[in-house]
């Protein structure tokens, strides 16, 4: 295991990008990285990576530090492959041969998709209950979130309505605000808060880089995991519907990347009055050189093998970075535009 030699704890923030089941990939991610001497004050995070986000803040709040956090996300993660267990979205012996973590062949998969494109899960009913709501209500304790003074906290969810970004702050945490950041709009209904209908928050930020930029904070590490690039083209409905969403969620990614590299800042729309215009020193994890290979299905695969499979990729990808940038936190920024504007040219079997 390498250790960053500091001369003492260095301060990030993290940006954590949401890719369904892939999110195990930055469970691996922070599970590694809780084990250096780094203070993390400020998270965000859509979907997947608010859910990473939250848990997080969970786990340190109260004292838990980061030995709390790291316990935090594997009773997470690890309950959430026991609920996944239980339900019918799980492979069939044909997808276990095929390996990494398909679902292709499991009937409850395209199901999924075929009853949103049918119904149209606009309203609330048996059908489109979000079953993530008992999930998070069960393993996280969002009392614990709220009390978390340790690192700040911001989940983004869309506004169906006027098409805008929604930031949820640490304070307000619960679990339909969580559930509202992870809102995939072909197969679960909007969720409303506060009177408003929300959908999942990377189609408009994957993850929000946009309150970072305001932070004292000048050292940013995102973790990428939803893949721009695909090894493999989409057959079915469902694997149209969902590349098609991966793309979406994509584009104001790579958007934002491109203003903070090359503009020094993040779009004009989103700066604020008080927003600092000096550079941030950009980091990035990737995995999606590798998980770009695996089929879109598997995205949706809550197995625990699986998810363990993926947890063990991040801690590689925590581990070779931190080996190879770790001691340039503070100092410059070290991010590899590989990954967002070239992403084919990673891919990797």
């Amino acid at each position: 295991m390498h250790i960053v030699k500091t001369n003492g704890p260095r301060t990030v923030s993290l940006a954590l990008q949401g890719a369904g089941t892939y999110g195990a990939f930055t469970w691996g991610v922070l599970d590694r990285l809780l084990d250096e001497d780094v203070i993390i004050d400020c998270v965000s995070g859509s979907s997947s990576g608010a859910v990473n986000a939250t848990v997080l803040a969970d786990g340190y709040a109260l004292g838990g530090g980061r030995r709390g956090a790291q316990a935090a996300l594997r009773r997470f993660w690890t309950g959430l492959a026991q609920v996944a267990a239980l339900g019918p979205l799980r492979p069939t012996p044909l997808d276990l041969l095929a390996g990494r973590g398909s679902l292709q062949h499991s009937p409850a998969y395209h199901l999924m998709e075929a009853a949103g494109v049918l119904m149209g899960p606009v309203l609330q009913t048996p059908l489109t209950h979000n079953p993530l709501r008992n999930v998070f209500s069960s393993l996280i304790d969002f009392g614990r979130v709220r009390a978390c003074t340790e690192l700040e906290l911001f989940v983004a969810a869309t506004n169906v309505r006027t098409g805008t970004g929604k930031l949820f702050r640490r304070e307000e945490m619960d679990a339909q605000r969580l559930l509202a950041s992870a809102c995939l709009p072909t197969v679960f209904a909007a969720v409303e808060v506060d009177g408003e209908s929300y959908w999942d928050g990377s189609f408009v930020a994957n993850p929000p880089l946009a309150p970072l930029q305001e932070r004292a904070t000048r050292d940013v590490l995102v973790v990428q995991n939803n893949p721009i690039a695909r090894a493999g083209m989409p057959r079915s409905l469902a694997d149209i519907s969902n590349r098609a969403h991966e793309i979406a969620f994509n584009i104001s990614f790579a958007r934002e990347i491109s203003a903070l590299m090359h503009a020094g800042g993040v779009p004009d729309e989103q700066r604020g009055a008080t927003m600092r215009i000096e550079p941030l020193r950009l980091h990035l994890i990737s995995g999606t050189d590798t998980l770009g290979t695996y089929g879109v299905s598997s995205k949706f695969n809550g197995e625990l093998p699986f998810l363990e499979q993926l947890h063990d990729l991040g801690v590689a990808a925590a581990e070779q970075w931190l080996s190879e940038h770790g001691h340039n936190l503070g100092v410059r920024s070290t991010i590899d535009t590989g990954p967002v504007f070239f992403a084919e040219r990673g891919l990797r079997a």
